[in-house]
């Protein structure tokens, strides 16, 4: 069986435009099977860009783990100044990311990358809606390598469900040098900004 954070070149598309609506305004994006949250913009994301949009978030962006572009997108369209860079391991999650992001008039940047491989820049801050059932080992490298990723005093902003290891994903962070703190909670959600 496929997973949404992985890649699979043999399937077959299934497009769609799938509509919803955030802080009180329908959004539409195009959406496909084989992504993360391929019906709508799902809980743990809109807690996280419910935060991110009260942020002083500026300069470069990284969305990772993308998906079809629900963060980085909706956060551009309350932050336009920011310079956006969205990845993601999943071609198709890719190629949608894309497409949104020319349906909201963005010229994003969009990388196929597993984790931070074919990534070469820095940036101010680094977004995540991590993809938890990948385990561990996938989680934390993004984690390691994020820090490495992030230009001094950048910021990693990060939704993690307390039943699914926010607690030890907090643990790992700060083993690794980040400053952390836990800025919002919400149905156990909870929304984890760690600090270069």
């Amino acid at each position: 069986m496929n997973y949404y954070f992985t890649n699979d070149p043999n399937k077959t598309p299934n497009r769609k435009k799938i509509d919803f609506r955030f802080s009180g305004i329908l959004r539409s994006f195009i959406s496909d099977d084989g992504v993360f949250s391929k019906s709508t913009l799902d809980y743990g994301s809109r807690v996280l860009l419910q935060t991110l949009i009260k942020e002083d978030i500026k300069g470069r962006v990284a969305d990772m783990g993308c998906g079809l572009g629900y963060i980085g997108i909706l956060l551009k369209e309350y932050k336009p100044e920011i310079e956006l860079t969205m990845i993601d391991v999943n071609e198709t999650a890719v190629t949608l990311a894309k497409e949104n992001s020319s349906l909201y008039h963005q010229n994003n940047e969009v990388i196929c990358s597993d984790g931070f491989e074919n990534v070469a820049t820095s940036f101010d801050v680094i977004v995540s809606n991590p993809p938890i059932r990948a385990g561990k080992k996938v989680i934390y490298k993004i984690f390691t390598d994020g820090y490495d990723h992030l230009n001094e005093n950048g910021i990693m902003y990060l939704v993690i469900r307390k039943k699914q290891g926010a607690e030890s994903a907090i643990k790992y962070l700060q083993s690794i040098n980040f400053t952390v703190e836990v800025i919002n909670k919400e149905s156990g959600y909870w929304i984890i900004k760690a600090s270069k």
